[in-house]
């Protein structure tokens, strides 16, 4: 690990994880390389470079030398008890920040198997730290004929987290193409969010986003640590009175409560973007969220059905098992 030039707390090694998978499945679980490669998505070659790493850094010895272990136990855990077809686990870290850095570099590992796959010709993506997070760890591989789409609108100031932002980084570190749903992320009502996804051009990218290969989404809790709490509601919505009505956290701007039912309120008809009936139809959705504040809003992202691929952290998945967490996140 390396230390910020910021804080001086150590930050996540974003390859110790990757490492760890690949000495686990090849020492302990006794694949060969090339079964190591099909299992996790990538090349043989790779494979052994990460080998060769791993043991150059004394993460193998005997055993595997890391805590990142414990994570392959909760990410065969995680998957059990929610059905899920996949799940990545990374380490947990003493702040917020540093959590989210750490699930924003094993998003990235994880998408890099997709963007290795050639069959992989759109991806659709939303908003926040997590996300930002994960460009840092896109592999430099050149694919033109992939296409990056938002999947909600965004905000009006440009932030480095905000929707366009996110998808024009991708794109960029990917040489790849990329498309907007050039929108505010709330209409002004309900009727106004009809006539703006009702418009040709905004059909027609949320008929792409709908025949994606992969979908990227993150989650926001109900405090301002949320991009969208903090920067995003509309001038006539209260925290106080979503928290009434059952809100425990928001995917792509949609509220949701505990149970994974959007709550009754008018601002969830206002959202601009993919809804959870639609998500809920769309192939090889993947959350990354990390911290166990957000633990109550991917319980309830979770329990809608949606979600395929869950990236988290440790301590996280202990809390959504029902367990005392072993790090703070």
């Amino acid at each position: 690990m390396t230390a910020s030039p910021s804080t001086g707390a150590p930050e996540p090694d974003s390859d110790e994880l990757f490492l760890t998978t690949v000495a686990w499945l090849y020492y302990v679980e006794g694949l060969t390389q090339s079964e190591v490669a099909d299992r996790i998505g990538a090349t043989r070659i790779r494979v052994n470079k990460a080998l060769g790493e791993a043991r150059r850094r004394g993460l193998v010895r005997v055993e595997i030398v890391s805590a990142s272990v414990m994570c392959l136990d909760l990410q065969d855990r995680i998957k059990g008890r929610f059905g899920l077809r996949d799940a990545m686990i990374a380490p947990s870290s003493p702040t917020v920040r540093a959590t989210q850095m750490s699930v924003g570099a094993a998003l990235g590992h994880y998408l890099n198997t997709l963007f290795l796959d050639p069959k992989t010709s759109r991806l659709a993506v939303s908003w926040g730290e997590t996300m930002a997070f994960a460009c840092r760890s896109i592999l430099p591989v050149s694919r033109p004929g992939l296409e990056v789409i938002s999947m909600m609108g965004g905000l009006t100031s440009g932030t480095a987290t905000n929707t366009f932002e996110i998808t024009s980084s991708f794109a960029k570190a990917l040489g790849a193409r990329y498309s907007f749903l050039a929108a505010p992320i709330y209409a002004g009502s309900r009727d106004s969010r009809d006539e703006i996804l009702g418009i040709d051009v905004f059909r027609d990218v949320v008929d792409r986003i709908l025949r994606v290969d992969a979908a990227s989404v993150s989650s926001g809790d109900m405090t301002d640590r949320s991009l969208l709490i903090r920067d995003g509601l509309p001038e006539d919505v209260r925290v106080e009175e979503l928290v009434e009505a059952g809100a425990v956290g928001d995917i792509l701007g949609v509220f949701l409560g505990a149970d994974g039912r959007p709550i009754d309120h008018p601002l969830n008809g206002r959202a601009v973007g993919v809804s959870v009936d639609q998500l809920r139809r769309m192939n090889n959705v993947i959350m990354a969220a990390g911290g166990v504040h957000k633990a109550p809003i991917i319980a309830a992202a979770l329990a809608t059905g949606a979600i395929n691929v869950l990236v988290t952290d440790q301590a996280t998945a202990s809390v959504l098992l029902g367990e005392a967490p072993s790090a703070t996140g």
